[in-house]
C-alpha cells in the first residue's frame, strides 16, 4: 500500500512539473500564445468545451463508433486467430496476408471505406475495424501457439471434448496473451477512429481537432488532445489493467 502511494506521489509530481516547465515556456514567449497556449487558456477552453455540451457529444459519440468497431473486430478477429492458430491451410494463406496487412496504416483505408460505403457512419466503423481486427487475430494466434503442451495433453488425458478443451483449457490459456494484444488493438482502433473522425466531417472528438484547427483556436486543440489521452489512459488503467490483473491473480502471476 505504501508503495501505491509512492507511485502515485511521484506521478503527480512528474505532471505538475510539466504543467510548470509549459508555463514557463509559454511566458518565455518563444511562440505567439495562439500557436503556443498557457495551461489556464487550455482549461478556460475545456470548460468552455463542458458548457455548450460540445465536448460531452463528442465524446459520446466517438465512444459508440469505438465499441461498435472493437467488439467486431474482437468477434471476427478472434475467429480468424483460431483459425490461422489451428489449420495449417489457414496460417499459410490468411497468415501470410494478415502479416502484411499489419504493416499497412490504417488512415490507408478510409478511401476504400467512403468509396465503399459513402459519407456515413459505416465508413468510419468500417476503419476502426481494419485498423484493429488484425492485432485481435495476431494476439489469439500467439496466445494459443504459447499454451504449455502440458496443459493440453492433460486436457486430453482427462477426457476433455473439443468444445471442454477449448472452454477450459485453450481459452483460458490465452487469456494473458490475448490480453496484451487487446490492449494494442484498442490503442490502434483509438487511432482508427480519430483519422477517420478528423477526415470525414460528423459529430466526434476528430471534429473537433478540425473545428480548432481551422479556427487557428489551440486551446481548444490541445484540449480536445488531453481529453483524448486521459481516455486513453482510464481504459487502460480500470479496464484492461483490472482485467489483466484479475486473469494473472488467477494463473498466480501477479505480484504486488
Amino acid at each position: 500500500m505504501k508503495r501505491q502511494h509512492k507511485d502515485l506521489l511521484i506521478k503527480i509530481g512528474f505532471f505538475v512539473f510539466l504543467l510548470f516547465v509549459w508555463q514557463i515556456v509559454f511566458s518565455a514567449k518563444i511562440w505567439p500564445s495562439w500557436v503556443f497556449p498557457s495551461p489556464l487558456n487550455v482549461w478556460q477552453s475545456l470548460i468552455k468545451s463542458i458548457h455548450d455540451h460540445s465536448l460531452t457529444f463528442g465524446i459520446l459519440i466517438s465512444l459508440k463508433r469505438l465499441f461498435i468497431g472493437f467488439i467486431i473486430s474482437i468477434l471476427l478477429g478472434g475467429l480468424i486467430g483460431v483459425l490461422v492458430a489451428k489449420f495449417r491451410l489457414c496460417k499459410i494463406t490468411l497468415g501470410s496476408l494478415i502479416l502484411g496487412l499489419q504493416t499497412l496504416p490504417s488512415i490507408c483505408w478510409l478511401p476504400l471505406s467512403l468509396l465503399w460505403f459513402g459519407l456515413n457512419e459505416k465508413a468510419i466503423i468500417f476503419v476502426i475495424i481494419m485498423g484493429s481486427i488484425l492485432s485481435v487475430s495476431l494476439a489469439v494466434e500467439n496466445g494459443i501457439k504459447n499454451i504449455p503442451r502440458i496443459y493440453l495433453k492433460a486436457g486430453k488425458i482427462l477426457g476433455a471434448s473439443k468444445y471442454k478443451m477449448y472452454h477450459h483449457v485453450i481459452f483460458p490459456a490465452m487469456l494473458p496473451n490475448f490480453l496484451g494484444g487487446l490492449k494494442q488493438a484498442w490503442s490502434f482502433a483509438w487511432r482508427s477512429l480519430m483519422s477517420g473522425e478528423m477526415l470525414f466531417i460528423t459529430v466526434g472528438l476528430g471534429q473537433l481537432l478540425m473545428m480548432g484547427r481551422e479556427l487557428n483556436d489551440m486551446s481548444r486543440v490541445l484540449a480536445i488532445m488531453i481529453v483524448i489521452i486521459v481516455i486513453g489512459l482510464f481504459f487502460d488503467k480500470f479496464v484492461f489493467g483490472k482485467l489483466e490483473k484479475n486473469v494473472l491473480k488467477k494463473w498466480g502471476l501477479y505480484e504486488n
